[in-house]
Protein backbone atom coordinates (compact mmCIF):
# COMPACT_ATOMS: atom_id res chain seq x y z
CA UNK A 1 0.00 0.00 0.00
CA UNK A 2 1.27 3.49 -0.45
CA UNK A 3 0.09 6.80 0.25
CA UNK A 4 -0.30 10.25 -1.74
CA UNK A 5 -1.76 13.28 -0.48
CA UNK A 6 -2.93 15.48 -3.34
CA UNK A 7 -2.92 18.79 -3.28
CA UNK A 8 -4.99 20.82 -5.97
CA UNK A 9 -7.65 23.74 -6.36
CA UNK A 10 -6.96 24.53 -2.24
CA UNK A 11 -7.91 21.45 -1.53
CA UNK A 12 -6.23 18.45 0.51
CA UNK A 13 -7.42 14.53 -0.72
CA UNK A 14 -5.36 11.94 1.35
CA UNK A 15 -5.05 9.01 -0.69
CA UNK A 16 -3.90 5.39 -0.39
CA UNK A 17 -3.04 2.81 -3.60
CA UNK A 18 -2.91 -1.21 -3.93
CA UNK A 19 -1.17 -3.19 -6.55
CA UNK A 20 0.16 -2.27 -9.43
CA UNK A 21 -0.08 1.22 -11.00
CA UNK A 22 0.67 -0.65 -14.48
CA UNK A 23 -2.72 -2.39 -14.38
CA UNK A 24 -5.88 -0.90 -14.90
CA UNK A 25 -7.09 1.65 -12.03
CA UNK A 26 -10.32 1.40 -10.06
CA UNK A 27 -11.35 4.23 -7.51
CA UNK A 28 -13.59 3.37 -4.73
CA UNK A 29 -15.66 6.13 -3.69
CA UNK A 30 -16.88 5.31 0.54
CA UNK A 31 -20.52 6.78 1.92
CA UNK A 32 -21.71 9.63 3.88
CA UNK A 33 -19.34 10.89 6.93
CA UNK A 34 -17.53 7.57 5.85
CA UNK A 35 -13.46 7.79 5.54
CA UNK A 36 -11.66 5.33 3.01
CA UNK A 37 -11.11 3.46 5.92
CA UNK A 38 -14.57 1.93 5.34
CA UNK A 39 -13.12 0.37 2.40
CA UNK A 40 -11.22 -2.17 4.10
CA UNK A 41 -7.47 -2.96 3.34
CA UNK A 42 -7.56 -6.96 2.83
CA UNK A 43 -10.49 -6.09 0.35
CA UNK A 44 -8.97 -3.56 -1.57
CA UNK A 45 -5.89 -6.10 -1.64
CA UNK A 46 -8.10 -8.64 -3.30
CA UNK A 47 -9.28 -6.47 -5.67
CA UNK A 48 -5.49 -5.73 -6.58
CA UNK A 49 -4.94 -9.11 -6.83
CA UNK A 50 -7.22 -9.60 -9.53
CA UNK A 51 -5.16 -7.48 -11.67
CA UNK A 52 -6.30 -4.16 -10.76
CA UNK A 53 -4.89 -0.46 -9.34
CA UNK A 54 -7.02 -0.24 -6.72
CA UNK A 55 -7.24 3.78 -4.95
CA UNK A 56 -9.42 4.84 -2.03
CA UNK A 57 -9.47 8.32 -0.58
CA UNK A 58 -10.76 10.45 1.85
CA UNK A 59 -13.32 12.72 1.00
CA UNK A 60 -13.53 16.17 2.17
CA UNK A 61 -14.28 16.28 5.66
CA UNK A 62 -13.19 12.69 6.39
CA UNK A 63 -10.44 11.19 7.08
CA UNK A 64 -7.62 12.94 6.75
CA UNK A 65 -8.65 14.91 3.68
CA UNK A 66 -9.46 19.12 4.08
CA UNK A 67 -12.24 20.13 6.87
CA UNK A 68 -14.16 22.58 6.90
CA UNK A 69 -16.41 24.13 10.19
CA UNK A 70 -19.05 22.33 11.20
CA UNK A 71 -22.36 23.63 9.37
CA UNK A 72 -20.20 25.49 7.07
CA UNK A 73 -18.94 23.41 4.37
CA UNK A 74 -16.81 24.84 1.18
CA UNK A 75 -18.60 22.78 -1.08
CA UNK A 76 -21.50 21.16 -2.71
CA UNK A 77 -22.11 17.91 -4.36
CA UNK A 78 -21.02 18.51 -7.81
CA UNK A 79 -17.76 19.15 -6.39
CA UNK A 80 -17.35 15.74 -4.52
CA UNK A 81 -17.66 14.30 -7.98
CA UNK A 82 -15.29 16.46 -9.72
CA UNK A 83 -13.18 15.14 -6.49
CA UNK A 84 -13.09 11.47 -8.03
CA UNK A 85 -11.19 13.12 -10.72
CA UNK A 86 -8.82 15.17 -9.04
CA UNK A 87 -7.59 12.14 -7.67
CA UNK A 88 -7.24 10.12 -11.04
CA UNK A 89 -4.98 13.34 -11.83
CA UNK A 90 -3.34 13.83 -8.65
CA UNK A 91 -2.45 9.95 -10.02
CA UNK A 92 -2.11 11.01 -13.78
CA UNK A 93 -5.02 8.54 -14.58
CA UNK A 94 -7.02 10.08 -17.76
CA UNK A 95 -9.47 6.90 -17.15
CA UNK A 96 -10.99 4.39 -14.64
CA UNK A 97 -13.25 2.31 -13.31
CA UNK A 98 -15.34 3.60 -10.58
CA UNK A 99 -16.52 1.70 -7.53
CA UNK A 100 -19.04 3.86 -5.10
CA UNK A 101 -20.94 2.46 -1.76
CA UNK A 102 -24.10 4.22 -0.57
CA UNK A 103 -23.63 8.43 -1.01
CA UNK A 104 -20.36 6.98 -3.32
CA UNK A 105 -22.77 5.14 -5.80
CA UNK A 106 -24.57 8.53 -6.39
CA UNK A 107 -21.36 10.27 -6.66
CA UNK A 108 -20.48 7.78 -9.21
CA UNK A 109 -23.54 8.30 -11.29
CA UNK A 110 -22.75 11.26 -11.82
CA UNK A 111 -19.19 11.00 -12.07
CA UNK A 112 -20.40 8.61 -14.95
CA UNK A 113 -22.93 11.22 -16.85
CA UNK A 114 -20.57 14.40 -16.11
CA UNK A 115 -17.51 12.75 -17.70
CA UNK A 116 -18.18 9.49 -19.21
CA UNK A 117 -14.74 9.61 -21.57
CA UNK A 118 -13.10 9.26 -18.37
CA UNK A 119 -15.35 6.39 -16.55
CA UNK A 120 -14.37 2.95 -18.09
CA UNK A 121 -17.11 1.07 -16.16
CA UNK A 122 -19.25 1.88 -12.77
CA UNK A 123 -20.35 -0.40 -10.45
CA UNK A 124 -22.99 1.38 -7.68
CA UNK A 125 -23.10 -0.52 -4.49
CA UNK A 126 -26.03 0.02 -1.97
CA UNK A 127 -27.23 2.92 -3.48
CA UNK A 128 -30.01 4.72 -4.91
CA UNK A 129 -31.14 6.45 -8.15
CA UNK A 130 -29.34 10.03 -8.71
CA UNK A 131 -32.53 12.23 -10.40
CA UNK A 132 -35.38 9.70 -9.98
CA UNK A 133 -38.46 10.16 -8.01
CA UNK A 134 -37.90 7.89 -5.11
CA UNK A 135 -41.03 8.56 -3.29
CA UNK A 136 -43.24 5.14 -4.64
CA UNK A 137 -39.93 3.13 -3.36
CA UNK A 138 -39.91 1.23 0.24
CA UNK A 139 -38.63 3.97 3.02
CA UNK A 140 -35.71 2.97 5.56
CA UNK A 141 -36.97 0.78 8.39
CA UNK A 142 -38.35 2.05 11.31
CA UNK A 143 -35.32 1.29 13.49
CA UNK A 144 -32.88 2.79 11.71
CA UNK A 145 -34.58 6.18 11.05
CA UNK A 146 -35.53 5.69 14.84
CA UNK A 147 -32.06 5.85 15.76
CA UNK A 148 -31.02 8.52 12.79
CA UNK A 149 -33.23 10.97 15.25
CA UNK A 150 -30.51 10.92 18.55
CA UNK A 151 -28.09 13.14 18.95
CA UNK A 152 -24.59 12.00 19.15
CA UNK A 153 -21.92 14.32 20.17
CA UNK A 154 -19.81 13.95 17.45
CA UNK A 155 -16.37 15.70 18.35
CA UNK A 156 -16.24 13.17 21.53
CA UNK A 157 -14.72 9.79 21.21
CA UNK A 158 -16.98 7.76 23.16
CA UNK A 159 -20.35 8.59 22.13
CA UNK A 160 -19.53 8.88 18.66
CA UNK A 161 -18.40 5.69 18.88
CA UNK A 162 -21.10 3.86 20.57
CA UNK A 163 -23.64 5.75 18.25
CA UNK A 164 -21.97 4.38 15.04
CA UNK A 165 -21.85 0.91 16.42
CA UNK A 166 -25.76 0.85 17.12
CA UNK A 167 -25.88 2.20 13.71
CA UNK A 168 -23.55 -0.37 12.30
CA UNK A 169 -26.03 -3.23 14.29
CA UNK A 170 -28.92 -1.39 12.65
CA UNK A 171 -27.73 -1.63 8.90
CA UNK A 172 -26.13 -5.13 9.14
CA UNK A 173 -27.85 -7.77 6.85
CA UNK A 174 -29.04 -11.49 8.14
CA UNK A 175 -26.91 -12.91 6.34
CA UNK A 176 -24.07 -13.04 8.67
CA UNK A 177 -23.64 -12.55 12.37
CA UNK A 178 -22.89 -9.09 13.72
CA UNK A 179 -19.65 -8.14 14.80
CA UNK A 180 -19.33 -6.30 17.44
CA UNK A 181 -16.05 -6.06 18.85
CA UNK A 182 -14.54 -5.84 15.51
CA UNK A 183 -16.22 -2.97 14.63
CA UNK A 184 -16.24 -0.98 17.65
CA UNK A 185 -12.76 -1.42 17.32
CA UNK A 186 -12.33 -0.15 13.82
CA UNK A 187 -14.43 2.66 14.51
CA UNK A 188 -11.80 3.69 17.72
CA UNK A 189 -9.41 3.22 15.28
CA UNK A 190 -10.73 5.70 12.28
CA UNK A 191 -12.04 8.41 15.38
CA UNK A 192 -8.07 8.72 15.99
CA UNK A 193 -7.03 9.03 12.54
CA UNK A 194 -9.86 11.40 11.58
CA UNK A 195 -9.54 13.62 14.70
CA UNK A 196 -13.30 13.20 15.39
CA UNK A 197 -16.34 13.18 13.53
CA UNK A 198 -17.81 16.53 13.62
CA UNK A 199 -17.29 18.31 10.60
CA UNK A 200 -18.24 15.00 8.81
CA UNK A 201 -21.47 15.98 9.27
CA UNK A 202 -21.16 18.73 6.72
CA UNK A 203 -21.58 15.69 4.58
CA UNK A 204 -25.62 16.43 4.35
CA UNK A 205 -25.54 18.84 1.72
CA UNK A 206 -24.06 16.34 -0.71
CA UNK A 207 -27.27 14.66 -0.59
CA UNK A 208 -28.63 17.78 -2.68
CA UNK A 209 -27.90 16.29 -5.69
CA UNK A 210 -29.25 19.84 -7.68
CA UNK A 211 -31.59 20.40 -11.01
CA UNK A 212 -28.74 19.76 -13.34
CA UNK A 213 -28.52 15.71 -12.96
CA UNK A 214 -32.77 15.13 -12.48
CA UNK A 215 -34.32 12.27 -15.23
CA UNK A 216 -30.95 12.24 -16.79
CA UNK A 217 -29.55 8.32 -16.37
CA UNK A 218 -31.25 6.90 -19.21
CA UNK A 219 -28.38 8.95 -20.81
CA UNK A 220 -25.39 7.47 -18.81
CA UNK A 221 -23.47 5.13 -21.45
CA UNK A 222 -21.22 3.96 -18.87
CA UNK A 223 -21.56 -0.04 -18.28
CA UNK A 224 -23.43 -0.01 -14.65
CA UNK A 225 -23.29 -2.53 -12.36
CA UNK A 226 -25.58 -2.69 -9.57
CA UNK A 227 -24.85 -4.86 -6.02
CA UNK A 228 -27.73 -4.68 -3.39
CA UNK A 229 -28.10 -6.84 -0.69
CA UNK A 230 -31.90 -7.86 -0.40
CA UNK A 231 -31.73 -6.73 3.74
CA UNK A 232 -30.83 -3.25 3.22
CA UNK A 233 -32.52 -1.21 5.86
CA UNK A 234 -31.36 2.37 4.60
CA UNK A 235 -32.26 2.03 1.05
CA UNK A 236 -34.38 -0.91 0.35
CA UNK A 237 -33.27 -3.67 -2.75
CA UNK A 238 -35.95 -1.88 -4.71
CA UNK A 239 -33.88 1.49 -4.73
CA UNK A 240 -31.10 -0.61 -6.69
CA UNK A 241 -33.44 -2.28 -8.52
CA UNK A 242 -34.83 1.32 -10.25
CA UNK A 243 -31.25 2.44 -10.67
CA UNK A 244 -30.42 -0.90 -12.85
CA UNK A 245 -33.92 -0.08 -14.67
CA UNK A 246 -33.16 3.87 -15.18
CA UNK A 247 -29.36 3.15 -17.05
CA UNK A 248 -29.44 1.68 -20.39
CA UNK A 249 -26.73 -0.98 -19.76
CA UNK A 250 -26.70 -2.51 -16.60
CA UNK A 251 -26.28 -5.32 -14.68
CA UNK A 252 -27.97 -6.10 -11.28
CA UNK A 253 -26.62 -8.85 -8.90
CA UNK A 254 -28.75 -9.42 -5.42
CA UNK A 255 -26.79 -10.05 -2.12
CA UNK A 256 -28.62 -12.27 -0.47
CA UNK A 257 -29.42 -11.14 3.22
CA UNK A 258 -27.30 -8.16 3.10
CA UNK A 259 -27.27 -5.01 4.60
CA UNK A 260 -26.25 -1.82 4.03
CA UNK A 261 -22.49 -2.74 4.54
CA UNK A 262 -19.60 -4.46 2.73
CA UNK A 263 -19.26 -7.84 5.01
CA UNK A 264 -16.48 -10.55 4.64
CA UNK A 265 -18.39 -12.58 3.89
CA UNK A 266 -20.39 -11.61 1.09
CA UNK A 267 -16.66 -9.92 -0.34
CA UNK A 268 -16.17 -12.99 -3.10
CA UNK A 269 -19.34 -12.08 -4.59
CA UNK A 270 -18.67 -8.19 -4.58
CA UNK A 271 -15.19 -8.65 -6.14
CA UNK A 272 -15.97 -10.97 -8.63
CA UNK A 273 -19.17 -9.27 -9.74
CA UNK A 274 -16.65 -5.60 -10.08
CA UNK A 275 -13.91 -8.18 -11.66
CA UNK A 276 -16.54 -9.15 -14.25
CA UNK A 277 -18.12 -6.31 -14.65
CA UNK A 278 -15.01 -4.73 -15.55
CA UNK A 279 -13.11 -6.98 -17.38
CA UNK A 280 -12.54 -6.30 -20.98
CA UNK A 281 -13.45 -2.90 -20.22
CA UNK A 282 -10.05 -0.98 -21.71
CA UNK A 283 -12.04 2.26 -23.42
CA UNK A 284 -14.45 4.94 -22.39
CA UNK A 285 -17.18 4.89 -24.75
Amino acid sequence: MSELMIRTDGVELATQSFGDSAHPPLILIMGGMASMLWWPEEFCQRLAERGRFIIRYDQRDTGLSTKYPPGQPGYVFDDAVDDVFRVLDGYGISTAHIVGFSLGGMIGQVAALKNPERVLSLAAISTSPVGVDTSGLPASGEAWMEHMTMEADWSERADAVAYLVEDARLTAGTAHPFDEAGTRAFLERDFGRSGGYLSATNHSVLFEVGETWQGRLNEMTVPLLVVHGTADPVFAVEHGEALARAATDAKFVKIEGGGHEIHPGDWEQIISAIEQHAEGRTSAK
